[in-house]
This record gives C-alpha cells, sequence and structure tokens, in this order.
C-alpha cells in the first residue's frame, strides 16, 4: 500500500512545483527512490519478524526456566533475561564473541543439523567455582579452561541443555547430545563464513557484579525443517494444545508433594534436673489455656490454628482457622 500524503505534504509540493524549485522529473525519481530497498546477496534474510518474535517469546520462557533452576542448583542468586535475536553470518558471530571463551557444538536426536552454545567466562566461570564449593568469584585474568574445570563445565552445559530441550519439546524431538567443545572461536569452523545464523543473546548475572553473555547459534539448515512452526498461529495452536496436559501434570505432582505438620501443644520451661527425671504421665505447666487452639506448622511455618481430636484411635487436630501470621504474610 502507498503512502498517503498530508494536506501540508501536497501543498508543499505545489508550491516547489509553481515556484519551479522542484520539477516533475525530480519527484518521480524521489519516489523511485524511496521504492527501492538495499539488498545485500551476501547475507540475505533468511528469517522474518515474525520468526523473530515467537523466537524471542520463546526463549524469555528459557531465561525464566534457567533462572530458577541455576539458583536453586547452585544456591545463589543468578538472573538471566534475553537480550537480543537476530539474524548473522556465522563469521559475524564468531567475531562478536571473546576469546577465551567455551562453544558447545550440540544436536537433537532424530534432527539434522548442528547448533552451538557459547558461555562467557563471565557468566561461565562464577558458575564453576559454585559448582567446586567456592562463592562464584570471578578472577580478572581471562584465560583458557583447564581439565578439571572443562569436565566441570560439560556437566553445566549439559543441564542448560536439558533445561533448552523443556522449552523446545513441542518444535524439536529428541534428546541433546554434545558434539564437541571449543575454546578459542576463530578456529572453531562448523559453518562457511557466509552462513546465515540466528544468534539468540542472553544477559547474565551472577551475584551482584558478575555480568555476562550466554548466547545460542541456530544456524538455518538447522532450523528449517521445523521454521513453520514459528508462525504466530501455529505457535499459539501448539501451545494452548498444551496447556491442560501441563495444569493435570502440576496437580498430579503437587499431589504426591510430602510436606511436614507439626502440631505444637505449647512452651513451658523446665530444670535439666527434672527433665531427666520426667517419667510416663508425669504433668507439666505450658503457657497455653486448655481451651487455646494449639498452632499447627507446616514445613515450620506458622499456617493454621487447630483444635485436638481423635480418628479412631488414633491422635488428630481439626483446623479451626488461619494464624494471625500467615493472614500477614498473604496480604
Amino acid at each position: 500500500m502507498k503512502d498517503v500524503l498530508s494536506q501540508s505534504e501536497i501543498d508543499s509540493l505545489l508550491d516547489g512545483l509553481t515556484s519551479g524549485k522542484v520539477t516533475a522529473e525530480q519527484i518521480e525519481q524521489d519516489t523511485e527512490q524511496q521504492r527501492l530497498k538495499t539488498y545485500d546477496f551476501r547475507r540475505p534474510n533468511k528469517f522474518s519478524k515474525e520468526h523473530l518474535r515467537t523466537l524471542h517469546v520463546l526463549h524469555e520462557s528459557y531465561a525464566r526456566l534457567l533462572t530458577n533452576f541455576l539458583s536453586g542448583f547452585l544456591h545463589s542468586d543468578i538472573n538471566i533475561e534475553v537480550a537480543s535475536v537476530g539474524q548473522f553470518s556465522y563469521e559475524e558471530f564468531t567475531r562478536s564473541v571473546v576469546s577465551p571463551t567455551l562453544l558447545t557444538v550440540f544436536k537433537y536426536t532424530n534432527h539434522k543439523g548442528n547448533a552451538v552454545m557459547e558461555t562467557n567466562p563471565h557468566f561461565l566461570m562464577p558458575l564453576i567455582d559454585l559448582q567446586l564449593g567456592g562463592t562464584g568469584e570471578m578472577s580478572e585474568n581471562l584465560r583458557e579452561l583447564t581439565e578439571i574445570e572443562l569436565s566441570v563445565a560439560n556437566k553445566i552445559i549439559e543441564k542448560l541443555l536439558e533445561q533448552l530441550t523443556v522449552i523446545w519439546k513441542d518444535i524439536i524431538k529428541g534428546n541433546p547430545e554434545i558434539v564437541s567443545l571449543e575454546t578459542n572461536p576463530h578456529l572453531h569452523q562448523m559453518l562457511s563464513p557466509n552462513d546465515i545464523v540466528l544468534v539468540i543473546t542472553f544477559s547474565t548475572t551472577v551475584g551482584e557484579e558478575n555480568r555476562g553473555l550466554l548466547n545460542i547459534c541456530l544456524p538455518y539448515n538447522f532450523l528449517e525443517p521445523v521454521l513453520s512452526k514459528f508462525s504466530v498461529n501455529q505457535f499459539s495452536q501448539m501451545f494452548n494444545e498444551r496447556e491442560e496436559d501441563d495444569i493435570k501434570a502440576v496437580e498430579y505432582w503437587l499431589n504426591m508433594s510430602d510436606v511436614e505438620l507439626n502440631a505444637a501443644v505449647g512452651n513451658g520451661e523446665i530444670a535439666v534436673r527434672d527433665f531427666l527425671d520426667l517419667q510416663v504421665g508425669d504433668v507439666m505447666l505450658l503457657d497455653r489455656q486448655q481451651n487455646q487452639d494449639f498452632d499447627l506448622y507446616v514445613q515450620d511455618q506458622l499456617k493454621f490454628k487447630v483444635q485436638p481430636g481423635r480418628i479412631g484411635n488414633k491422635l488428630a487436630v481439626q483446623v479451626v482457622s488461619l494464624a494471625e501470621e500467615a493472614l500477614e504474610v498473604d496480604e
């Protein structure tokens, strides 16, 4: 659709023609130039804006999943966010990463082509330090990984790929396999320099100061068989079908979870000598009246007020209300 000129633009053109400042040939030439677009045949656009938007949304979920997993797995404050999604030549990608770094070439079973995960040392080294029992410190000087560090890094990369599989499960079937590890990106030639790749860049923070990058490089020949699944309609339909199954799965595992419940009758003070002489049937003085409710703790958190009783020949409690402390937390 052609752009519609405003009335002021039309008046300016008429004034220009009338005064002779602008000729009809110049107007036609300017219009033709506006219709022409520069196209670089060495770097064709193989991914549409729709593909980029869909991949951005998809990997935002991966960033959240990875943040929660790594924070729990390594017991540290880790944050990961999608910084950008774009298409480049493979040469541009390899020139953009620092050296030394760690390039992990991986593939999926039953799927052709390889992909690359680049873990920046400012992201990977603190993870290795945490895995080895450290505090997640980053060395000031970049250096090559030792054999022990490479072994630990391999395990960490496997975990990263496992989480990626969770996000990609409806797009690419199979399990990820590490093909090779390379620390010098300039010596690694998985693709020809002009091959088009899609690069998802994540900004990472480990602790308070260690900021780094995580890149996932997906060649066009890797994505081509599943590219149709990245249309908005197909993407929405695919995940809507999975939503009900995911809800049922979450409910199932929540119902299977065990939680520890403790009913507190009350508190009292007693001398150590008297405590050692306690016998079955002895009576202790507590700080709770007979008609007062007991406290029920769920995983060491005070949640309910309860009354004691029996079910058959077993002692039991009946929940009568939420504890005030629990109400304050909910608010």
